[in-house]
């Protein structure tokens, strides 16, 4: 009976220990990231690769290891200044989970290194598996408004992406583009 009593009490501790990790992760991420995450976005027979890559975590003061924020990859190549995305994220035993809300698709990070000024490791998504390094920029403020959150005319969504004059109407567009990890582009 003691032995059982043991193996319970250390399957708690080691519990309690990986709640504690996840929730001192979850406060390092807090604030806004920036830099190359290696995004590509597929959209009418094309492939646009971002130049770089914001996202802000935001804790949720009630469960603590998660969250909510965006992510918003920049492009100056493509009909459109950039792609933004709500997200919804949390840490379990380490692993950082992502939701895209507007996307209804995730990924993970894992393999990271991370402080208060650096977040470095591999995203995988689908297969796919690619290196990242980003840096924070977080301000004592969140700006929410810089992103002009709203409605657009595909199926209610937010307001995913802000095109730029001329290159392409966002009124006669059929597709959302289709965000993904590119391991590629670390090559070139």
């Amino acid at each position: 009976m003691k032995k059982i009593y043991t193996i319970l009490m250390m399957a708690m501790m080691a519990l309690a220990f990986t709640s504690c990790e996840d929730e001192y992760i979850a406060e390092t991420l807090e604030g806004t990231w920036k830099g190359n995450m290696y995004i590509s976005s597929y959209w009418d027979g094309r492939t646009y690769d971002a130049t770089y890559t914001e996202v802000t975590f935001l804790r949720d003061p009630y469960t603590y290891a998660s969250g909510a924020g965006y992510w918003v990859d920049y492009y100056s190549n493509a009909p459109w200044d950039y792609v933004a995305n709500h997200i919804d994220w949390r840490v379990k035993n380490g692993v950082i989970y992502v939701y895209f809300v507007e996307e209804d698709t995730s990924l993970e990070i894992r393999d990271y290194h991370l402080s208060s000024s650096r977040f470095y490791g591999t995203i995988y998504e689908d297969g796919h598996a690619v290196d990242f390094e980003l840096y924070n920029t977080s301000h004592p403020y969140t700006y929410w408004d810089d992103y002009r959150w709203g409605y657009s005319s595909w199926y209610g969504d937010y307001y995913w992406a802000r095109t730029r004059s001329g290159d392409a109407d966002s009124t006669k567009v059929t597709e959302k583009p289709k965000r993904f990890v590119n391991p590629e582009l670390k090559n070139k």
